[in-house]
């Protein structure tokens, strides 16, 4: 009996243990998708891919696009599931002329936050178009917070032009309401530029809400453009990010969403190994 008790005992701290620390050490629960990821696929069959997505385990999508749906639609897909979208991503344009559309779209989605990819811009940034971008976050921010949700601003790379002792991003992040605007973190656009995504990350610990989780190729040079060849965007860990110091500041930070970002061709065989590494640190 008194081993029988014993293996009980075993058996029931093993269950707690697993259920403290169902993913990894430095990344304890399932990271999400970016829907950029699939794009090609969710252009042909949002319900097969959502099939894909949901067989590697991933249960947490930010989508950017409606793929041909209704928000209601993809809402109803996604239930289907037992999967969620807990960011949705729309244009610059679009929370500054239609507002109450997005809002209503992001209410049918069950979403937590919204958020744009970047701000329109043919040049290196100046800081003209970051006081016009500041006005626009924190008016769209305050209508977002006023129907329950948080708006974020996705970094892509540009933003961070020096300006007096940092840089334009420095200047963004303190002219917008940490009530009503927050930021995702893309790692790859924050590191080509030359940045340090976990100082960053440490810098302005209450700012971040979200976070891109996407590396790049060892011979990719720095620039700021935010962009880079498809082939370029690799498995987690065999780039050039540090992510276990990025891991480590996010964790401390204020992000409650990571998302895995892979723009390759190659999705279907990387995403998995992506998995496996954030796993296994």
């Amino acid at each position: 009996m008194i081993r029988i008790a014993s293996l009980l005992i075993l058996s029931v701290f093993i269950t707690l243990v697993g259920q403290a620390q169902p993913f990894g050490k430095l990344l304890p629960k399932m990271p999400g998708m970016v829907s950029y990821t699939m794009r090609d696929s969710f252009g042909k069959d949002v319900p097969g891919t959502l099939d894909k997505v949901k067989a590697w385990g991933i249960t947490d999508i930010e989508f950017s696009s409606l793929f041909g749906k209704t928000a209601t639609e993809l809402r109803a897909l996604l239930d289907e599931r037992g999967m969620h979208c807990s960011s949705y991503g729309v244009s610059y344009d679009a929370i500054d002329q239609k507002p109450d559309s997005i809002l209503q779209n992001a209410k049918a989605l069950g979403v937590k936050f919204i958020r744009i990819g970047s701000i329109p811009h043919k040049s290196a940034a100046t800081l003209e178009m970051m006081q016009k971008a500041a006005e626009v976050f924190n008016r769209f921010g305050k209508q977002a917070h006023d129907k329950g949700f948080m708006f974020c601003y996705h970094n892509h790379g540009f933003e961070f032009q020096p300006y007096e002792n940092g840089t334009l991003f420095d200047y963004l992040v303190k002219q917008t309401n940490p009530d009503y605007v927050g930021y995702e973190m893309d790692v790859t656009w924050t590191f080509l530029p030359g940045q340090d995504p976990a100082a960053l990350l440490t810098k302005y610990p209450k700012r971040f809400r979200l976070i891109h989780l996407k590396d790049v190729a060892k011979d990719v040079e720095h620039s700021d453009k935010g962009g880079m060849p498809n082939e370029k965007s690799v498995v987690l860990g065999t780039g050039q990010i540090d992510w276990p110091a990025v891991l480590k500041a996010a964790r401390k930070s204020s992000i409650e969403h990571f998302y895995i970002e892979d723009e390759s061709k190659a999705v279907e065989q990387q995403v998995p190994k992506s998995l496996a590494y954030l796993k296994s640190l």
